[in-house]
């Protein structure tokens, strides 16, 4: 099977492609038959899929013998080309869905608000809680970072990744106000899709107020579209413990031991950070009189999908769901919270994970860690979160904003060996981001006056779907 039919068309010319394909096939079934055929409860089937998934990745690395590039490895390569097939193709399946999920959803808001002060208090509360959190996920990036000593010892040396160019605060703010609608849907404005759908509700809002008989065409369409988009959003998410496995053991297979152990430092460290930043939400939502463990097990499968996806807009949907069917969250809080926390202030791409990364800099290259050097990071940590889109990838985008905004951008080359391994550290780092807009979302809306608290209490709505 040496062929060019074989090797690049079909990506299968090693026994050992075909033994894995096998494998996943059968793994597939198993899963099949824990879900359809046991009617195993949805969380555990998403618990079992990504532990499956784990279990593969390892058995792949230890078949091509931990090397230390693993995608050089012809039967790796071809293996994860088919695994990414099912987990990034599954991913690409809930994106679809996000540009007219959150515009319809913000449409039927917006017509069915009270207009004037719910609205602009909606948006200052957001905006305040979104980034108070970013800030406090800074602080706990430094405080870690400092603890632990990442960085120092280090014999990185300078590799060749480059510096993204770096946007003005005010020039960031600026592009998300979209100029052209269809332009922000490609790019993943959803703060541009969101002011787009609040004027355009708004404006027919404004119809219904001056004659309701016009009106009712759209706020029927409006309505009945929003119903259909949540039932396509289900349809889609049934078929998440599949794709974990499938998105798991595909990043496992990919990263060779010697590229993580390199930096094993920083990923313990940020794996820390995370774990911290994640209990400060917890304390958030006790302060607010809310039950963190009722929390922890109506939000698990959300976690999961975070963790093994990587993407905070493909994570949207079901952010948008547990929110609303789960947690009594209203469903304009929770379309508008949730949109706008995967843009702006992701407490773990944009938070913990460049205010690590800058003392890791700082103690690679000696520079000294005084207040000054502190409260600069957790300012231009927290000022740019801002604009950082929630999709795989950010975070070069995270790093250059980080190090050039504390002067340090000319060192940006030193963070290459943790660039190389960043599908590893990124899991926790978009479960934060989830986890930050959930939790955003519920206090913001028990500062609205709009949580329905029994909902949100009620042990019967943990285990659905």
């Amino acid at each position: 099977m040496q062929s060019a039919f074989f090797q690049d068309f079909l990506s299968i010319s090693d026994g050992r492609t075909v033994l894995f394909l096998v494998v996943l096939a059968a793994l597939f079934y198993v899963i099949h038959i824990l879900y359809h055929k046991k009617h195993m409860d949805f969380a555990v089937v998403v618990m079992i899929g990504t532990g499956l998934g784990l279990v593969l990745g390892l058995a792949i690395q230890l078949v091509a013998g931990f090397p230390d590039a693993p995608m050089e490895v012809r039967f790796v390569s071809e293996v994860t080309t088919w695994f990414a097939m099912v987990g990034s193709g599954y991913i690409n399946l809930i994106k679809m869905i996000v540009v007219p999920l959150v515009m319809v959803s913000i449409l039927q808001v917006i017509i069915n608000m009270q207009q004037g002060k719910t609205m602009s208090k909606l948006v200052k509360t957001t905006i305040a809680v979104t980034m108070s959190m970013v800030a406090v996920a800074a602080v706990v990036g430094v405080a870690v970072g400092m603890i632990m000593g990442v960085g120092e010892g280090s014999t990185s040396v300078a590799g060749d990744a480059t510096a993204k160019e770096i946007t003005p605060v005010a020039t960031t703010i600026k592009n998300l106000i979209p100029g052209n609608i269809v332009e922000a849907m490609v790019n993943s404005n959803i703060i541009g899709l969101v002011i787009f759908s609040a004027f355009l509700g708004l404006a027919i809002w404004w119809i219904n107020h001056e004659d309701p008989a016009d009106a009712k065409p759209l706020y029927d369409l409006i309505n009945k579209s929003h119903k259909a988009m949540i039932n396509m959003a289900l349809l889609i998410l049934d078929y998440m413990p599949w794709a974990v496995m499938a998105l798991l053991a595909n990043t496992i297979a990919q990263r060779g031991l010697s590229s993580i152990l390199e930096v094993g430092k920083f990923i313990i460290a940020l794996y820390i950070a995370a774990a911290v930043q994640f209990v400060v939400q917890l304390v958030l939502l006790a302060v607010h009189g809310l039950n963190p463990a009722i929390y922890m097990k109506k939000s698990f499968a959300t976690m999961l999908m975070a963790f093994t996806s990587r993407s905070s807009v493909g994570c949207l949907p079901l952010t948008i769901e547990t929110l609303t069917k789960k947690l009594g969250v209203n469903q304009g809080t929770a379309s508008f919270v949730a949109g706008f926390g995967t843009t702006a202030g992701m407490q773990g791409c944009a938070g913990i994970f460049p205010a690590l990364l800058i003392v890791y800099v700082c103690n690679v290259t000696g520079t000294p860690l005084d207040i000054t050097m502190i409260v600069m990071t957790i300012f231009v940590v927290a000022i740019g979160s801002l604009g950082i889109a929630g999709i795989p990838g950010t975070a070069t985008m995270a790093a250059s904003v980080g190090l050039s905004g504390v002067g340090m951008g000319a060192q940006f080359a030193m963070v290459s060996p943790i660039l190389a391994i960043d599908p590893i550290i990124d899991m926790p780092r978009t479960m934060l981001n989830v986890t930050g807009s959930l939790t955003n979302a519920i206090v913001v809306d028990k500062h609205m006056g709009s949580l329905d608290e029994k909902a949100y209490n009620d042990k019967a709505t943990v285990h659905t779907t």
